[in-house]
């Protein structure tokens, strides 16, 4: 018998390169302001904001609800973005994670895959979740390329999915099960290992999460 996962919460999670902590508009919106670059939201159904205080009131009342669950990312103690957990459906044991955006000064680091280790971690492990999904405008193409290097499966696209900004929005849908969880994770570990980086943060090999979740379901059947 399946059971129910339990819901995300606000929560602290722990790295090595950077730590996840509740949002809290008052005490992260300014640096996250200052930090932003307008670029991150043209794919968001909001965004930009004209000053610090334009964000704040913009995220205050969001943040206060169950459902996104909104967590800012800590770099050296400094905001440099926020996360969160979306679409939650324990009964089912299922979640997304959305409403990503980074500081260029972390953006394609070791930050942003640490980032997505954690919250699919406390996904599985903590929270015992099914699956996981990732969704994106369809025209993002660095989002769906992160989505696939994380070991996200892309299931389709929902054509005219939504209106956004005015303007039609198809979008693009990827997931990463339990059962691939395992070596998706291996992968992740290896990869974040400081190990695997030279004196200069250079990577000795690359992310191979992708291949780590298609491996797992070779010579089976998936109904």
């Amino acid at each position: 018998m399946l059971g129910p996962a339990r819901p995300p919460s606000p929560v602290t999670l722990a790295g090595r390169y950077a730590t996840l902590v509740p949002f809290d508009a008052a005490a992260h919106g300014d640096a996250l302001w200052a930090a932003q670059d307008e670029s991150v939201w043209t794919y968001f159904g909001y965004g930009p904001f004209p000053s610090a205080a334009a964000y704040r009131a913009f995220m205050t009342p969001l943040a206060a609800t169950s459902d996104p669950v909104f967590l800012t990312v800590l770099v050296d103690g400094s905001p440099r973005g926020v996360v969160s957990y979306l679409r939650i459906d324990p009964q089912h044991a299922v979640v997304e994670i959305g409403h990503i955006w980074y500081a260029p000064s972390v953006q394609r680091s070791r930050v942003t895959t640490e980032v997505a280790y954690l919250l699919a971690r406390h996904a599985f492990d903590d929270l015992g979740h099914r699956r996981l999904e990732w969704k994106c405008n369809a025209l993002n193409a660095r989002s769906r390329a992160a989505a696939e290097r994380l070991g996200f499966t892309y299931e389709g696209t929902f054509r005219q999915h939504m209106i956004v900004k005015g303007g039609n929005r198809d979008t693009a849908w990827f997931s990463l099960l339990d059962g691939e969880w395992p070596a998706v994770r291996a992968a992740l570990e290896a990869w974040l290992d400081s190990a695997n980086f030279d004196a200069g943060g250079r990577q000795r090999s690359a992310l191979n999460a992708a291949s780590a979740s298609t491996n797992v379901w070779s010579g089976s059947s998936r109904s």
